[in-house]
């Protein structure tokens, strides 16, 4: 797609959004609930494309289904609320009558990755949509397929023709030409193609928020269950086949139970199985040029000293991107996977003496998306409290946090800005208006009192407001 189709994209988005506005927030929240049916209902079909488009594997493409499905009747019960003009105290209360206002932003552009096309296209869309914006998605060229599905989808629901556009195409044409013309954007993906959004997007003034790359930590208390803690890593690992921001790729394990952690760890890579259907637990990589990269950082890694205790190759004769699940320890910090983000299923692991060696590790990172630690809650939850991340999850590795749609997502540090999820998750696709009526008495005081005796009773009014307003 070429710039100026994407300019006429975009315009017949502003055009559609103009009544998308007036549309009142049951019919959108209507909506949305027909298209939780809709996804459930079509699953199977959903799955066989994201298959076809990701090769990942077909529990992992169900992820998907599921978390559209549930971001769906998640912001539709919400919205009414979120959205509802609301009342404040005001600056004088009774003498102020002070009114918040929401209102949409206009168009959205929102710009998305290959690694979960249905989810990342539509779980955005979404909170965007029922606050009145229409949409321009930007899928990666891998995966249109989804998100012309997801599209159809929508409109079978019930949303209107031209509120949402879909404009595939590479990034340096299409993306930019989003920012060009979006009153808002949200982007997925790397953290060196986010920087330079966001320049763009601050040169225009517009709202913006990112969820960038990730280095995830994972950390083994020395009380926790061996057994759930090797089961839980093996999951945060290497789900989706590592492929995935908020994926484990760091393991720091207490000494004290290293040796007891890893080779439970191992079996289960060992025992792990690959391929596409129901019963398999890895997939493929997206890509042969995406497999050569991983192989590439594991590579380097063994030249530089570390070791494979697991995988570190690939695996041609169950197709041609197939990668084994790969365990490596004696990481050294020169290897630049020892810092750099990976996207594939690599992780390695490093003892530690103590837990403050653990956070210290685990924070010594450019980047702060997410985290798991593994042990006594009580024990966890003070690890957790001391670890730089947007989200960190209690004896599970990741997907505590990413399905508590209450609670706000996102990163700290170069994985990102702002957050989705959560009441921010829809506020922010949000113009906020403030409408303040002053009555009887002007907030600079009755022209006929003298300034000063003014001044006095004002004074005293705050000194007792501060008593008995809270």
């Amino acid at each position: 797609m070429e710039a100026s189709e994407v300019q006429s994209a975009c315009a017949r988005a502003r055009r559609a959004q103009t009544q998308w506005a007036l549309t009142p927030v049951r019919t959108r929240r209507e909506i949305m609930l027909r298209l939780h049916d809709l996804i459930l209902d079509h699953q199977v079909e959903l799955i066989d494309l994201i298959q076809t488009e990701t090769g990942k594997s077909r529990s992992s493409a169900f992820d998907e289904v599921i978390d559209v499905a549930l971001t769906a009747r998640h912001y539709a019960y919400r919205a009414g609320r979120l959205l509802r003009t609301t009342r404040v105290r005001g600056a004088l209360p009774v003498l102020t009558h002070t009114t918040v206002q929401r209102s949409p932003r206009g168009v959205v552009g929102i710009i998305v990755p290959w690694n979960y096309p249905l989810s990342m296209a539509l779980s955005d869309a979404i909170p965007a949509l029922l606050a009145g914006n229409a949409v321009v998605l930007k899928p990666d060229e891998k995966t249109t397929g989804t998100a012309v599905r997801g599209l159809e989808l929508l409109e079978e629901a019930g949303l209107p023709g031209q509120v949402m556009q879909v404009v595939p195409g590479p990034g340096p044409t299409v993306g930019q030409e989003i920012v060009e013309q979006c009153d808002y954007l949200m982007f997925t993906g790397s953290t060196a193609t986010g920087r330079k959004l966001a320049a763009q997007a601050g040169e225009r003034l517009i709202g913006f928020s990112a969820e960038l790359g990730g280095k995830n930590p994972l950390i083994v208390c020395p009380d926790a269950d061996m057994e759930r803690a090797a089961r839980g890593a093996v999951q945060a690992c290497f789900s989706n086949t590592g492929q995935l921001c908020i994926s484990i790729e760091r393991i720091y394990v207490h000494e004290a139970v290293a040796d007891s952690f890893l080779s439970r760890f191992l079996a289960l890579v060992n025992d792990l199985s690959l391929g596409h259907g129901w019963t398999d637990d890895v997939g493929s990589l997206i890509s042969a040029e995406h497999l050569a990269r991983v192989d590439e950082l594991v590579n380097d890694a063994i030249l530089h000293g570390a070791r494979v205790l697991a995988g570190g190759r690939p695996l041609p004769d169950l197709g041609p991107t197939f990668y084994a699940p790969t365990v490596l320890i004696d990481v050294p910090p020169t290897a630049r996977l020892h810092a750099d983000e990976v996207f594939g299923p690599v992780v390695y692991v490093e003892k530690v003496a103590s837990l403050d060696e653990a956070v210290a590790k685990a924070n010594d990172s450019s980047y702060g998306l997410s985290a798991s630690v593994w042990g006594r809650e009580r024990t966890a939850r003070d690890v957790a409290s001391r670890l730089q991340a947007g989200a960190v999850n209690i004896n599970d590795g990741f997907a505590a946090a990413w399905a508590s749609l209450d609670a706000p997502m996102g990163g700290w540090k170069n994985s990102g800005v702002g957050r989705r999820h959560a009441d921010e998750g829809l506020l922010k696709y949000t113009e906020a208006r403030t409408i303040a009526a002053q009555r009887f008495l002007p907030l600079a005081g009755p022209s006929t009192m003298p300034r000063e005796r003014y001044a006095s009773l004002l004074s005293q009014a705050l000194r007792v407001g501060k008593r008995i307003l809270r």
